[in-house]
């Protein structure tokens, strides 16, 4: 039992990643974004989030997907350049409270990001699961960003892991992102994500509105769309917070990237809170610097 309740944090805290939907990212192309936001230029005006944010999950035949589409006040040059490169991802990565650790290797075949994924309080990093993303620059252009992270397996029969997030510059020196975090899972993962929602899970929730409570109070998703939906919007503020970071000195961005990622996630406390924000930054901060010795 306690062997498959590590198991669950592995699937609670990667279930962002994985295989796209027919009719998803892999269709992604400048053009594509584009009509896409002009489609959704209505919902970004409008957002529940306090901020130009849409956030939309599907659980079909053995894939969760989770997509957010966001307009961010950075040129279009700065999010390129801040971007894409693989081990700017691990600054990225790291923010998140089940990131334990992540380094990049770049090689003749390719880069790899070899994260650690585990609890969300501080680990030992050989107590961490381990996962390789491929890292692929897809497209890098004037006028369009595509990154990519793919991880083939996971644990307990889940596969395909796939990170992905496409940018395009807009008006006013502005960026229009689309992250999508997808995976696929069988019959043992479904198991295991079935115990995790009726116990420890059980009244966590998403961000998609269901409809309301008797005593008048929104109601919102549950099971497992609100559970990729909570990281999805994680992932989303760590690169948010990351980029806003990068105003500061080389040295005080980290620390600023921390604070940011945690007063970002308490505006959403009923979806996203965990941590009371001194544990969370003595926790990243030793992992953070663990991160930065060299590998065992």
């Amino acid at each position: 039992m306690i062997r498959l309740a590590g198991w669950l944090v592995f699937l609670i805290a990667l279930s962002s990643a994985g295989c796209a939907l027919a009719a998803g990212p892999e269709m992604q192309s400048a053009a594509t974004l584009q009509a896409q936001y002009a489609a959704l230029g209505e919902r970004l005006n409008h957002s529940p989030f306090r901020r130009a944010l849409i956030l939309d999950s599907s659980d079909s035949s053995g894939h969760l997907q989770g997509d957010l589409y966001a307009l961010v006040d950075y040129p279009f040059a700065t999010v390129a350049a801040s971007l894409s490169g693989p081990g700017q991802w691990c600054d990225v990565l790291i923010l998140h409270l089940n990131t334990k650790y992540c380094r990049a290797t770049v090689t003749g075949a390719g880069a790899v990001l070899t994260v650690r994924i585990g609890k969300k309080y501080p680990e030992l990093l050989g107590d961490a699961y381990p996962v390789a993303f491929a890292y692929r620059l897809a497209s890098k252009t004037s006028n369009f960003l595509d990154i990519r992270l793919n991880a083939d397996t996971g644990p307990l029969s889940t596969h395909d892991y796939l990170i992905q997030l496409a940018a395009i510059p807009v008006t006013g020196s502005r960026t229009f992102l689309h992250l999508t975090y997808s995976y696929a899972y069988g019959l043992t993962g479904q198991l295991a994500m079935n115990t995790y929602l009726a116990t420890i899970g059980r009244d966590k929730v998403g961000f998609t509105l269901t409809g309301k409570q008797s005593n008048g109070l929104p109601d919102y998703i549950g099971g497992e769309r609100g559970l990729i939906e909570r990281n999805t919007m994680r992932y989303y503020l760590a690169i948010d917070s990351y980029l806003g970071s990068l105003a500061a000195l080389p040295r005080d961005r980290f620390e600023k990237s921390l604070q940011s990622w945690f007063a970002a996630t308490e505006k959403y406390p009923r979806q996203l809170h965990e941590l009371d924000k001194t544990d969370y930054l003595n926790m990243k901060r030793s992992e953070y610097l663990r991160q930065q010795q060299p590998p065992q």
